[in-house]
């Protein structure tokens, strides 16, 4: 058996002991990552859910669901717009100041970013416009189904 003359523990030992302090270790640094980003996770809402389980005023959300129809109103600042998002059982009021989106439109799926006001209305930082599978660029609309393929493969 061989023995750490000067510390008196075997070597088994001394191979537990400092496995033992890597696991503490990566432990101590995975606990500390979480904590440090729990302010940064962003949940994910639809209207629904954000009215029945309201998340703290100033907790960053996204809100996603559909543009409702002749709900945006531009402001008098030529920046922000006003509208509402639904998912067919609610309905929550949006208000954002920036540049829109080009695929931006009523009617169209929507991801907001932001933060749930105190007045009920969301007020987005950021917003995120969806489109459906058949989306295609301006640029490819007046294409044929052949020109497309040969315009993405010289792309390539």
């Amino acid at each position: 058996m061989s023995m750490n003359k000067a510390t008196g523990i075997k070597a088994k030992h001394q191979r537990l002991v400092l496995v033992a302090i890597a696991l503490v270790a990566l432990v101590g640094a995975g606990l500390l990552a979480t904590w440090a980003l729990r302010n940064q996770a962003s949940y994910f809402y639809v209207p629904a859910d954000i009215l029945a389980n309201p998340p703290e005023a100033d907790r960053a959300v996204r809100l996603g669901g559909m543009v409702e129809r002749d709900s945006m109103k531009n402001a008098a600042d030529g920046v922000t717009v006003e509208f509402i998002v639904t998912d067919g059982k609610a309905r929550v009021p949006v208000r954002f100041a920036g540049i829109r989106p080009a695929l931006f439109v009523e009617g169209s799926g929507v991801v907001a970013e932001g933060h749930l006001g105190s007045n009920g209305t969301f007020v987005a930082d950021n917003l995120l416009a969806k489109h459906d599978e058949k989306y295609v660029p301006r640029e490819m609309q007046n294409m044929t189904t052949d020109e497309a393929r040969k315009a993405v493969a010289q792309t390539k």
